[in-house]
């Protein structure tokens, strides 16, 4: 014991000494860290291992990031959810380079886009432009969850997150998960929200979104997605040995019968939903600021390029719908209260969602299932801030033991 603590002393005091020229990085890597127990003990109590698969959804209008995680049964359920520090843009796609839009999607990432080097102190790439993007003639590139609080295209998160989210994929590469799922959405794609934004000049590319959304609600399970005739199918399977093509029309193709059925029930509900708040007018809640389509991503585009030749330009990018003189902010401005992850409880489907038969919800060859209209209900996990301790205790800390 005597011999432990005088190690970890000389170790800090040569840090100490050392100054720029060692660091407690080279120790403790950041992208290393492991989650926190109170996570793991809910996991545990939960079904889920430590590598069991991922996936991630995103909500821009709530700055919400969700990490799902494989039970034992083969069905997702939510582990934690991260607020959002700041995302780039405004609600809906991205359409070219430049015009600083946070993606909105259904993206893949493989090991190879996790950077344990970022400058923007962990991150990996979302993968965009995906196939849908480069059918329908999108442009961007190096577009990342990442960690720093910092945004421009990007979705970033304070730093003791994206630690958390970045353990989760790590352990679940590290469980023989190949690849995991990003789901990006402009905001939770219930009726409410769907019929707030029915005049949207984005209004028909989120509901295609939205039936990947309802395909993952329904099943559980992260879904199978194929782009067609520059649109995402979603748990399709063409016939005849044919196969999808981006920018060819959609071959003859077949979904799993038990998911048709239960689809066509939840959509039957959320129509009637959706119809009642339109004569209702039941929300309250104002829009958020949209995205007005290609031209304004143009106009965008050209006053980042401006901008970046070193030319007068306005403060804030050129908005469609007022003076560029006066345009808003294009990251929305968000409060940043003390980072927190929170571990959902047992979930169940909520009121919106029609009732599944147990067939579709448990068939693990079937993709998809969207995400509740509201978070189950959650157990407050607090965040580990890695900086809460000095240097002098983390190093106690790993030689405690």
């Amino acid at each position: 014991m005597k011999f432990t603590f005088a190690f970890a002393g000389l170790l800090a005091a040569g840090l100490v000494l050392g100054g720029c020229n060692a660091s407690l990085e080279d120790i403790a890597p950041k992208a290393e860290r492991s989650l926190p127990q109170s996570i793991v003990n809910q996991m545990q109590a939960r079904g889920m291992s430590k590598t069991s698969p991922i996936m991630v959804r995103i909500f821009k209008e709530e700055d919400q990031l969700e990490v799902w995680k494989q039970r034992d049964n083969g069905r997702f359920d939510i582990i934690a959810t991260y607020e959002i520090c700041t995302w780039s843009g405004k609600l809906g796609p991205k359409f070219t380079e430049g015009d600083r839009q946070a993606p909105e999607g259904f993206y893949t990432v493989r090991s190879h886009q996790m950077n344990p080097r970022s400058s923007y102190h962990l991150a990996f790439n979302l993968g965009f432009p995906n196939a849908y993007d480069r059918a329908n003639g999108r442009t961007g590139q190096h577009l990342m969850v990442h960690g720093a609080c910092s945004s421009a295209g990007c979705y970033s998160m304070e730093d003791g997150p994206i630690e958390q989210i970045y353990a989760f994929a790590r352990d679940a590469f590290r469980g023989g998960q190949t690849e995991f799922q990003v789901q990006a959405f402009p905001f939770r794609m219930t009726a409410a929200n769907m019929a707030r934004y029915r005049d949207d000049p984005n209004f028909e590319f989120w509901k295609m979104l939205k039936e990947g959304y309802d395909h993952f609600e329904i099943t559980r399970v992260p879904p199978k997605i194929d782009v067609c005739d520059r649109r995402y199918v979603f748990n399709s399977y063409p016939e005849n040995g044919r196969q999808f093509q981006p920018t060819a029309a959609c071959p003859p193709m077949t979904q799993p019968e038990a998911l048709v059925t239960a689809y066509r029930n939840h959509q039957r509900s959320f129509d009637a939903a959706f119809q009642s708040a339109v004569e209702e007018a039941t929300s309250t809640k104002p829009a958020s600021p949209t995205i007005a389509g290609q031209s304004e991503a143009r106009q965008v585009a050209e006053w980042s390029r401006r901008r970046a030749r070193g030319e007068s330009v306005s403060r804030q990018p050129p908005n469609m719908s007022q003076p560029a003189a006066t345009a808003i902010a294009a990251a929305p401005a968000q409060a940043t209260p003390a980072p927190v992850a929170t571990a959902a409880a047992e979930t169940t489907p909520t009121a919106e969602v029609a009732a599944v038969p147990e067939t579709v919800r448990q068939d693990t060859t079937m993709a998809g299932a969207p995400v509740p209209a509201e978070n189950p209900l959650r157990a407050s996990v607090q965040v580990e801030n890695a900086d809460k301790r000095g240097r002098l205790g983390r190093l106690l800390g790993m030689f405690g033991n």
